[in-house]
């Protein structure tokens, strides 16, 4: 007979999925630096290949706006499904890691330098995509009408006030870590693809903000346009300010709730 409060289902109870989070957490603190920055690389690179999906799908003039909204979450979420089953390291999912540090199973130290690899390493392959797009005639697609909503796309995030960036990378966090914790409850690939994809396709049909991805929606944009509608100034300040929300959203208030109700302080 089971002897948790929990009813018995195919996959992990919550309990033991903020264990598997936090053995998780220590297992990515202690990937050498090479190896960890390929794989975050990846990731980077695997978030833009969402992104790409997305702007084909919202290329389609025919779609009114729920519908594109809708499907253009649903294909922006391959993107996570490719980190979570492929293996990659990606900033944003990797916020969950602060269970292990307030476990005391790593440094903040240990914490911060993975945090900072991993940045750089979505920057690098999100940035690797974009060229890789522009050099292939991406945005020629469906007559030149992919690059206009690439564009476009761009220009909304740049001309978000900062304090609604900030607050739309809270809410969008909150809903991709909640895809990497449910992910971890899955016993099965399908499984970590139905995790995946319902709070993708949340935070994309809201309108959300996600660090990475803007990484490479931004600097695409840029590069489409020719910096005559974005500008790099207005790119960094939307990506600071997103990359903040998103450490709020995912590691203090996603993460903390868990701590606060799995946590060493929970006997």
């Amino acid at each position: 007979m089971p002897t948790n409060d929990y009813p018995t289902v195919d996959a992990l109870v919550p309990a033991k999925v903020f264990a598997k989070a936090v053995s998780v957490g220590e297992g990515k603190a202690s990937i050498p630096p090479l190896r960890a920055f390929v794989l975050a690389c990846l990731a980077g690179f695997f978030i833009g290949m969402g992104g790409m999906f997305m702007l084909l799908v919202k290329s389609d003039a025919a779609l009114s706006f729920t519908p594109s909204a809708l499907l253009g979450g649903f294909a922006f979420s391959l993107g996570l499904f490719a980190v979570l089953v492929a293996g990659a390291e990606l900033f944003t999912g990797n916020n969950l890691m602060l269970l292990g540090c307030l476990e005391g199973r790593y440094s903040a130290t240990a914490l911060l330098r993975s945090w900072c690899l991993v940045y750089l390493g979505n920057l690098v392959g999100s940035l690797l995509l974009a060229v890789i797009l522009v050099l292939a005639n991406f945005g020629g697609m469906n007559g030149g009408a992919v690059s206009e909503v690439a564009v476009s796309v761009a220009v909304a995030k740049c001309s978000l006030p900062p304090l609604s960036a900030f607050f739309r990378g809270i809410m969008c966090n909150v809903l991709v870590c909640l895809a990497v914790w449910m992910g971890f409850a899955g016993k099965t690939v399908v499984d970590k693809f139905l995790a995946a994809a319902m709070p993708v396709m949340g935070f994309v049909a809201c309108g959300f903000e996600h660090c990475i991805a803007n990484m490479f929606f931004l600097p695409y944009g840029l590069m489409l346009s020719g910096g005559s509608a974005v500008t790099m100034g207005a790119i960094c300040v939307n990506i600071l300010v997103v990359t903040l929300g998103n450490m709020v959203g995912g590691a203090l208030l996603l993460g903390g709730a868990y701590w606060l109700a799995f946590g060493r302080n929970d006997a």
